[in-house]
């Protein structure tokens, strides 16, 4: 994995899904931290998923919801394909699910928040 992607410094991964893994990340040229998903090397060469890649962007991008990380850039640099996002820090679903029951109240505020 590079060091740098364009002006975006990566750090640590902090999370994968089925279409790729996402770091922690600098934007240089804005001095801010984002997350930025990166489309796997062997999926990259594959177009159907780089236009799977290219229609997650474009429909994030068009979904305003307090609850919804905002996508800031979709480029590819040197073959890499990635999505550039606001880093959204704390604990998800799934994470808070393995930690135990949820209370009903703790579930409808979850809930208020979809």
């Amino acid at each position: 994995m590079p060091d740098k992607l364009a002006q975006y410094e990566l750090a640590e991964p902090i999370g994968a899904g089925g279409m790729g893994e996402v770091y922690r990340a600098k934007d240089t040229r804005l001095d801010r931290d984002v997350a930025i998903k990166i489309l796997p090397e062997v999926m990259a060469k594959d177009p159907e998923r780089i236009a799977r890649f290219d229609r997650e962007a474009r429909t994030l991008a068009s979904l305003k919801h307090a609850n919804i990380a905002t996508v800031h850039d979709f480029m590819t640099v040197d073959g890499t394909s990635f999505l550039v996002m606001e880093l959204v820090e704390g604990e998800d679903l799934s994470e808070r699910l393995e930690k135990g029951r949820i209370d009903p109240d703790e579930a409808r505020q979850i809930a208020i928040q979809l």
